[in-house]
């Protein structure tokens, strides 16, 4: 039998229509619009449980009212979300919402000049026979959900897979499982005129003391090199998609904790080794750094350039947490909590082109 019975000759392939042609166009050029110089994505994606906790930080409790409000808050920090901000990743229900004022949220974001993006996946669950790892769920039904939320606003969608660091962990059976249902995610987002953003997260809050910043190399090398042969397997226009991933540091619990250089030198060493120059751009994590070290490390890494693509963020935590504690569920604090957001936001914008630094982020405050 000729390889070409097993594999076919490739002509279909590259015979594409006008419309397939359209719709890359399309994607990349959104893509593009994410990754754009000096903005990032916020992400705003929290479920109802995660969102709660956040609340219960403050002593607010947590109802659909009180989620709208606080999005709203953010989404109407003019300055941070017109010159800082390219995307905003919703939730389900924040998608739907609508301002105090019935302005749906979705278009509040668009006229800011950003994206409205969306979380797809159903959380990471346990995976079966497989102890103490996990697989991310929501494969089943999402190209209808695509469908629903290309006509409620959203251009770019994000799946979160999860990969953990312990003694004998990771095994190989949860890295591929997870890459491949990145890849299945993204390829459906694709056919439904929607950006993927690809995020395989390795942990850093592992309970090894030897979970060093070499571990988390070879760990991210692998997830990484996985998830790409998969999105190849897939059929996955790697110019219409982006990349979130972590960025390569020490858990948290490690005996050895790295320096601000390292991360920056090892992150940039491993998507070099991993990542094709085709992806527009890498979009990280905060993944449990503080605020300020998740901007350092960004800033390091862009001035360290010039890179095959651009490396911006993708943070929730790290851009919201001041603006939360500033704005304490209370609508006299909005202007205060908008101004601590816009403050976050201008530095990683910085960071997104090399020019952050502890002096400027003291004399912005």
């Amino acid at each position: 039998m000729p390889p070409s019975a097993w594999f076919g000759d490739g002509t279909d392939e590259l015979q594409e229509t006008s419309e397939d042609q359209a719709m890359s166009e399309k994607l990349s050029d959104i893509a593009q619009a994410m990754v754009a110089d000096g903005k990032g994505i916020l992400a705003a994606d929290e479920s109802t449980g995660t969102i709660k906790k956040r609340f219960d930080s403050i002593s607010l409790e947590s109802t659909e009212t009180a989620r709208r409000d606080y999005r709203e808050m953010l989404f109407g920090a003019d300055e941070a979300m017109s010159n800082y901000i390219s995307g905003v990743i919703l939730f389900d229900e924040t998608i739907r919402q609508k301002a105090a004022d019935g302005t749906p949220l979705v278009e509040m974001i668009r006229k800011a000049g950003a994206i409205p993006g969306i979380k797809v996946d159903a959380g990471a669950k346990d995976m079966a026979l497989f102890p103490g790892e996990k697989v991310t769920e929501g494969l089943d039904g999402l190209g209808g959900r695509l469908k629903e939320y290309h006509e409620l606003g959203a251009r770019f969608a994000k799946w979160r897979a999860v990969v953990d660091i312990a003694d004998g962990l990771p095994s190989f059976g949860a890295i591929h499982a997870n890459a491949h249902a990145l890849a299945r995610y993204a390829a459906l987002c694709q056919v439904n005129g929607i950006v993927p953003i690809v995020e395989p997260e390795v942990l850093m809050d592992g309970p090894v003391a030897s979970h060093d910043i070499d571990r988390c190399y070879a760990v991210t090398e692998f997830t990484l090199k996985e998830v790409f042969q998969e999105l190849y397997y897939a059929k996955v226009d790697l110019e219409g998609m982006i990349l979130k991933p972590n960025m390569v540091i020490a858990g948290k619990n490690a005996s050895a904790q790295a320096s601000p250089e390292e991360v920056a030198e090892k992150t940039l060493k491993v998507l070099k080794a991993c990542v094709p120059p085709a992806v527009p751009g890498i979009a990280f994590l905060s993944g449990g750094q503080s605020d300020e070290q998740a901007t350092h490390h960004l800033s390091l890494m862009n001035a360290a350039g010039p890179l095959p693509w651009k490396l911006t963020f993708s943070y929730g935590r790290a851009l919201q947490a001041a603006a939360l504690k500033a704005w304490g569920g209370k609508a006299e604090n909005v202007d205060a909590a908008r101004k601590a957001f816009t403050h976050r936001a201008k530095m990683n914008g910085l960071a997104a082109k090399g020019g952050y630094s502890s002096e400027l982020e003291q004399q912005a405050a």
